[in-house]
């Protein structure tokens, strides 16, 4: 059975009202669980693209990201769970780990099912919360991976039409 229902969590996917590109975040990391999440992204295949500013490069250790001094360039490490899925890890801090996802790649059942499975992935590796909350509304969590349940749950009410 699924962690989330389309039907239930409807309006948590819909980029009018959550914003084309939710908040995602992992509290409390540290440049050790950036490595779980680089080593979990080359181990599932993931399609990956490091970018140091506009420049691609190879995906270094995270002790080689983490921590970014205030002038350096911005890095981003572009994910592709599933061919039509696209994520965006911004490794800015070492103490919390944020990323975007689109909305509009994850409608219906299938975009609900593939966003719990990316997120189990990415809390049981690192056996913690990863939390999603409307764009811009960081620390106000929608849904999450809970590990003492071992799945993605609510953790706010769906938004009201």
């Amino acid at each position: 059975m699924p962690d989330l229902l389309w039907n239930e969590v409807e309006n948590f996917f819909d980029p009018n009202l959550m914003g084309d590109l939710p908040d995602l975040w992992v509290p409390d990391a540290s440049v050790e669980d950036w490595q779980a999440v680089f080593d979990l992204v080359q181990s599932n295949g993931w399609v990956e693209s490091y970018r140091e500013g506009d420049t691609v490069r190879p995906l270094p250790p995270a002790a080689d990201v983490l921590p970014r001094p205030v002038d350096a360039e911005y890095v981003t490490l572009r994910v592709s769970p599933t061919t039509s899925v696209h994520v965006i890890f911004w490794p800015m801090s070492a103490t919390e780990i944020d990323f975007d996802v689109n909305l509009r790649e994850l409608q219906g059942q299938a975009g609900v099912d593939t966003l719990c499975d990316f997120l189990c992935a990415i809390g049981r590796r690192l056996s913690k919360p990863v939390f999603m909350g409307a764009e811009g509304q960081y620390g106000y969590p929608a849904l999450g991976f809970d590990p003492a349940a071992d799945r993605v749950v609510l953790l706010a009410d769906p938004i009201d039409r």
